[in-house]
């Protein structure tokens, strides 16, 4: 086991979560560096979902810890985790369709609201306050200068995505959990979502993402944690994910891993 150091921004500890006599998460021990790309991967039921939940305060484990930059944060609120500095973005869009996309971008900022009128600002209350020229400030950084007055229903599926990222952004996260950033893309414009990505990481956030487009991971991530049935299989470089016998076996079965293992996994 890995043991936690202040690199490390995220720790987990023999992590275990049930739902009544169902066990999702049995034990599962990883680290995230501070700074890293890493990926969360494997196949549909793994528990990819469940650990971004434990991570993000919707759920608590049953057993282990979560450790943000040392320090044990299950049992703390979700809210509060935002203000800890971890924010997330969802596979299906969750943005405001009928506000702009400053506004919804604005909706991020409340995580680091300090009281009710603080709260009340992003939501343009107040006119064109900081708060908004902060938020066209980062549309802009993100290179999304074009779109701010825009209203989120009439843009394209692609850009939508991006504006849920930036969204989580307006919180300044230190990790930003991302669940399947590519889903619903076309392969233009995954390239376009994985060069984004690679410019917030490069302004210091660590990103963790689970994703099955593995010609996005390899792209974007230096590392991979791969579950299979709730447990942890595979902790190191994309690099070499795709030949671990364990993880071939965990996507194509014992018979069909054993003949690919001549060959190229296509994992997914």
């Amino acid at each position: 086991m890995t043991q936690t150091t202040d690199r490390n921004i995220l720790s987990l500890r023999n992590v275990s979560k049930r739902f009544g006599g169902l066990s999702v998460i049995t034990d599962v021990s990883f680290d995230v560096p501070a700074g890293a790309r890493m990926a969360l991967i494997g196949p549909n039921g793994a528990g990819k979902t469940t650990i971004f939940n434990l991570i993000s305060g919707f759920y608590q484990p049953n057993e282990g810890e979560i450790l943000l930059e040392s320090r044990a944060i299950q049992g703390i609120p979700s809210r509060k985790r935002i203000g800890l500095g971890v924010a997330r973005s969802f596979q299906n869009i969750r943005l405001m369709p009928h506000l702009s996309v400053v506004e919804n971008v604005m909706l991020g900022q409340q995580a680091r609201a300090g009281g009710i009128l603080d709260m009340l600002k992003p939501l343009s209350l107040f006119g064109r306050s900081a708060w908004h020229r902060e938020a066209e400030q980062l549309l802009a950084d993100m290179d999304l200068p074009t779109y701010p007055g825009e209203v989120v229903a009439t843009l394209p599926y692609g850009v939508r995505k991006k504006i849920e990222v930036v969204r989580a952004l307006a919180a300044r996260p230190k990790l930003l959990l991302l669940d399947e950033p590519a889903a619903g893309l076309n392969a233009a414009e995954t390239d376009n979502l994985t060069a984004f990505l690679k410019r917030i990481s490069e302004t210091g956030v660590t990103l963790l993402v689970v994703e099955h487009d593995m010609g996005l991971v390899r792209r974007l991530c230096d590392d991979a944690v791969v579950l299979n049935f709730g447990r942890k299989i595979y902790d190191g470089p994309t690099a070499t994910v795709q030949d671990n016998p364990l993880v071939l076996e965990a996507y194509l079965g014992p018979r069909h891993a054993s003949k690919d293992r001549q060959g190229a996994a296509h994992v997914a």
